[in-house]
């Protein structure tokens, strides 16, 4: 009796100790986030604060079948659960909402105690570009599970411009701008983060008012589970870029126009304003006082005022003056400001930057400590290399790995571990985080975790090859040989070269004979430097596997389109020298093979969720209210993915993407009208008319994102597995006789 009643007392103080814990906020949020992300365990699962110390950490280990995650933070518990899931569960939480976690159905014990710190203070997330190419028509219920997953991998700075423009709208009015002047200075929605950098004004608007009150509901929910989750979300400031239309008010007002930005209009050039002018600094104030009413605020704030721009100047004491006051415009709005700045504009226009000591007098002008510089092409060029490590201004190693959304298997995890490992090494006390700057999200995920774990103590993080065995696991739900063969012939074979810009297969571009430069067709370098016959060995592999994980299914359907893609690529060199020798039959042959493989790669996209164009346009018009509105929400989002301005602009294709429905209706019909064409003119004994084609197919362009020529599924259809066998087989013997060596 006497052993029961302790045993009972003992329980009681456990329960109680457990209540008090659960009022301390950072356990509540922590809870919250176990509700969303693994509901079926939440019972078993015991949240302890560990003391709040300088360094970021946590621990888990089991005590009476329970798993015990402790950290100084929920962040850091975050991470802790993510540890877990992963080595321990074999799975992966996706960026993709539509991809479920699989768990086993009993807890996975951890057998002995895990202590894990983090070796930088900041982890640093997004891109004002994936707020066009991936963000734009998201509500809440994918931005619940995003956040969920950046605290997952432990970002604790994420970037947070949503509903800037509501802030920009009250701002402007009150200024005295109408509302006809203000909106229609704004571009279209998934145009705006090049408004917002100060690249383009006007296109694809008038902005619609619905849209400003959509935003700014949204914004507020978004940095409040942010700092719910102990992020500091990186809200914008005032840049300098004004509406033309400022100089009714203030005909003084010293505007200069930053020029020609990708080939747009001069009615879209942005105007910029000299921040020596006392015009600058109230309204740099306004617009930090009234986003503090509509958002709060962390006091990070991400200012760029040059990016892919060419200054009113290259002065240094020019770039000197202009850096401090802004600056100072900053802090006298905020006097606890800090500028966050990407470095971008000292790799892309790095022969103007890199003399004269231009980068130094630019970034060196306010208190350093004030200042955070995102060093954003790290895995490529890492800029703290170049400039001293940035003079002793504190900056942040980020992953690039994505340029608009493009679908291509890219990564070079080797270089990614070195390059990172030497700015721990070598990079300066003014290191301080890890991050991402993705312009859209890819088919590569696991590059970006991988990126994040390097940010904490993680052992396995320093063996490439052990890692990739352990992702291999997570992929399969357990150890299977298979897929873990799979995975380490990705892993030394593909993922070994960086991204970049227009990295996408053939089968995205305009068809042509001649040079594709001649016809805007820059963007798109479908190179690969692994032999294709290791993508069907990958997937046989991956087929093979025992196992029926949502992870598995991606993989197979992510590889089989990169294996017809390539292929594709190298059947239309063959093509064009069929034509040009005047060797008609076989290039017939040919084009039977390009068009079997062109319809195979929409069929096989259409069974996973991921790659469905029609996901895309659905989100686009449950944004809007009116059918009017929706209709111009979904010509929007047509427009960015393909022409991405008018039909001869520059950045035609900057955005391609393998989706089915887009591969169907946009990239195959360019395809089978090119084909249909070269077949036309050898019949009638004439030069095939590659003038008339492009005018031909440059209409139809404008007709698919104008009048939204298709319609389009927003669910998966069909079994991607069995079809990524059937499509294997179907191609294998013609794969072995090319490839094969």
């Amino acid at each position: 009796m006497k052993k029961l009643y302790l045993i009972t007392l003992l329980s009681l103080a456990l329960c109680v100790s457990c209540a008090k814990k659960e009022t301390d906020p950072e356990v509540i949020a922590m809870r919250g986030l176990v509700n969303r992300v693994v509901p079926e365990y939440s019972e078993n699962i015991v949240l302890e604060r560990l003391a709040n110390d300088t360094v970021d950490r946590f621990e888990i280990e089991m005590k009476r079948n329970k798993l015990v995650i402790r950290g100084n933070n929920a962040n850091s518990m975050a991470v802790g659960l993510n540890h877990y899931l992963k080595y321990y569960c074999m799975a992966q939480y996706s960026w993709f909402k539509e991809e479920p976690l699989q768990i086993p159905a009993a807890m996975p014990k951890v057998p002995a105690k895990v202590s894990l710190s983090a070796r930088v203070p900041e982890r640093f997330f997004l891109n004002y570009c994936t707020f066009g190419y991936t963000l734009p028509w998201w509500g809440w219920s994918e931005w619940e599970h995003f956040i969920d997953w950046m605290a997952l991998n432990g970002i604790n700075l994420p970037l947070a411009i949503t509903g800037q423009e509501s802030v920009w709208y009250e701002v402007w009015s009150e200024l005295g701008l109408t509302d006809e002047e203000i909106r229609s200075y704004f571009t279209g929605p998934a145009h705006l983060p090049w408004h917002r950098m100060q690249n383009i004004d006007r296109w694809g608007g008038p902005l619609p008012m619905s849209w400003l009150e959509n935003q700014k509901e949204l914004q507020k929910q978004i940095v409040a589970r942010e700092r719910e989750l102990n992020m500091k979300p990186v809200l914008p400031g005032f840049a300098g870029h004004v509406p033309p239309c400022i100089t009714r008010l203030y005909p003084e007002a010293p505007l200069a126009s930053l020029g020609d930005w990708a080939g747009f209009d001069s009615i879209c050039w942005c105007k910029f304003l000299d921040p020596l002018d006392p015009l600058y600094t109230e309204i740099q104030k306004k617009f930090i006082d009234k986003q503090t009413e509509f958002y709060g605020t962390d006091h990070i704030y991400g200012i760029d005022i040059f990016n892919e721009l060419i200054p009113p100047s290259w002065e240094p004491e020019y770039l000197s003056r202009v850096s401090r006051q802004v600056y100072e415009s900053l802090e006298a709005a905020d006097p606890d400001a800090k500028w966050l700045e990407m470095a971008w504009l000292f790799w892309n226009e790095r022969q103007y930057w890199e003399v004269d000591n231009r980068i130094e007098a630019y970034i060196t002008s306010m208190p350093k400590d004030r200042h955070i510089m995102l060093d954003y092409y790290c895995e490529r060029q890492p800029v703290w290399e170049r400039t001293n490590a940035y003079y002793g201004v504190p900056y942040i190693w980020c992953y690039l790995g994505n340029f608009g959304g493009n679908s291509m298997l890219a990564g070079n995890l080797d270089t990614v571990n070195v390059r990172i490992e030497r700015a721990f090494d070598r990079g300066g006390d003014n290191f301080i985080g890890i991050g991402s700057t993705l312009e859209g999200f890819d088919c590569n995920p696991f590059m970006y975790e991988y990126v994040f774990e390097k940010a904490w103590d993680n052992p396995l993080t320093q063996d490439v090859d052990a890692w990739v065995l352990r992702l291999a696991d997570q992929r399969a739900g357990k150890e299977d040989s298979n897929m873990r063969a799979a995975w380490t012939l990705l892993a030394d074979s593909v993922y070994n070269k960086v991204s970049s810009p227009g990295q996408t297969v053939r089968i995205n571009q305009r068809p042509t004979m001649g040079d594709i430069k001649e016809y805007r067709q820059y963007y798109v370098a479908p190179t690969y430097l692994y032999s294709n016959i290791t993508l069907l060995d990958v997937l046989d592999e991956l087929l093979a596997s025992d196992c029926n994980t949502r992870t598995r299914h991606f993989d197979a359907v992510n590889i089989t389109r990169q294996l017809l893609g390539n292929y594709f690529s190298d059947l239309y060199a063959d093509y064009v020298k069929a034509y040009s020798e005047g060797d008609y039959e076989t290039l017939h042959q040919i084009e039977k093979t390009m068009t079997s493989i062109l319809d195979d790669t929409d069929a096989i996209l259409a069974t996973e969720s991921a790659f469905l164009v029609g996901r895309w346009i659905r989100d686009a018009r449950a944004i809007g209210i009116t059918e009017e509105d929706k209709d111009y929400f979904e010509s929007n989002a047509r427009n960015i993915i393909t022409t991405w301005g008018e039909e001869d602009a520059l950045l035609n294709e900057y955005a391609s993407r393998a989706w089915a429905g887009l591969t169907a209706t946009y990239y195959a019909y360019r395809w089978k009208e090119f084909f249909k064409d070269v077949d036309a003119s050898i019949e009638a004994g004439q030069p095939f008319d590659e003038k008339a084609y492009h005018e031909r197919i440059c209409k139809y362009e404008g007709q698919w994102w104008r009048e939204r020529l298709g319609t389009f599924s927003a669910e998966p259809q069909g079994d991607g597995i069995a079809l990524a066998k059937a499509i294997a087989d179907k191609y294998r013997a013609e794969l072995e006789t090319r490839y094969r060596k």
